[in-house]
């Protein structure tokens, strides 16, 4: 059992509920967008979090968006001007506010084959450069077979709707692609493109889909995930990854959570990442990010 935060649940007398941190130091947050800093699919940060992320910012800690979303789709988000920089595109496109730490889009062969396997398999996905994202014709009524249980599912089906940050598959312009995003209605048709691309690409499948009739994912390069980005930033800085924190709700979240110092995961968010995080807090709905700020001590 994990501690809860901002919670009138019984707590586990094993798991500390308040973990105090000290001032002296800096410290590195990194938070997820879509159900973590936001409502999923929204670019709307509640201001009780706007709130909490400034005060943490003026005791000298620094803040990251940790996502996966490319630079053009968080944008929105960064130019609420109160953030550090971000690890974009599950952390192959890092960067801080003066600098570009890490770039690494796919080879034009890795992305040549995922997409002839995808087409072969009749799976659906979109493509993420890194200002841009094209997405298949039929995604809306793919999604709409989903449940409402998983942000990622939650955040296309409301950028699709929307016309938000997507152009349709037949504008893709070549540019280089960092992630393939997935969505097929049965786990077999993307097993052809996991056994030819499973040796350089991690393939990370939501756990609260399948049982709604489409299964949803990402192809992500071995080469990089946000755990690695939250290194990359740690080490920037000079800060110990004992003095990480990372907050996060899906799957996708999963290195983030297990290499930072303190994990939380949202109420709202995975069992499956529940289970591998310290703390969990409460919704972004319920104010979830300053609730754990303040119990943590980072304000």
């Amino acid at each position: 059992m994990k501690g809860m935060l901002g919670s009138s649940k019984a707590q586990d007398s094993s798991t500390p509920f308040r973990k105090e941190s000290s001032r002296k130091a800096p410290k590195l947050i990194f938070l997820d967008i879509d159900g973590t800093l936001t409502p999923a699919g929204s670019n709307d940060i509640p201001s009780s979090a706007l709130e909490a992320i400034a005060k943490t910012r003026r005791l000298g800690n620094k803040v990251f968006l940790c996502t996966g979303r490319n630079a053009g789709m968080l944008k929105p988000v960064y130019d609420y001007g109160c953030f550090d920089g971000a690890v974009a595109c599950a952390g192959g496109y890092v960067y801080t506010k003066d600098e570009v730490l890490f770039d690494c889009p796919m080879s034009e062969g890795q992305f040549k084959t995922a997409m002839k396997l995808l087409r072969e398999n009749d799976v659906l996905c979109t493509i993420e450069s890194r200002d841009e994202a094209f997405g298949d014709e039929g995604l809306e009524s793919m999604l709409n077979k989903g449940g409402a249980a998983n942000s990622e599912l939650v955040r296309w089906r409301k950028v699709l709707a929307d016309r938000l940050n997507i152009k349709p598959m037949r504008q893709y312009d070549a540019s280089p692609v960092y992630k393939i995003v997935f969505m097929c209605e049965r786990i077999e048709q993307i097993e052809p493109v996991r056994k030819a691309m499973e040796k350089d690409f991690n393939f990370v499948v939501q756990d609260l889909v399948g049982q709604h009739g489409c299964y949803n994912g990402e192809l992500i390069n071995r080469r990089f995930d946000k755990g690695k980005g939250v290194e990359m930033v740690a080490e920037r800085f000079g800060i110990p990854l004992s003095d990480t924190y990372g907050f996060g709700d899906s799957m996708n979240d999963l290195e983030m959570i297990l290499k930072v110092g303190t994990s939380v995961c949202m109420e709202n968010g995975s069992s499956l990442l529940k289970e591998k995080s310290d703390f969990i807090c409460p919704s972004v709905e319920d104010d979830g990010i300053e609730k754990a700020f303040e119990q943590l001590g980072l304000i």
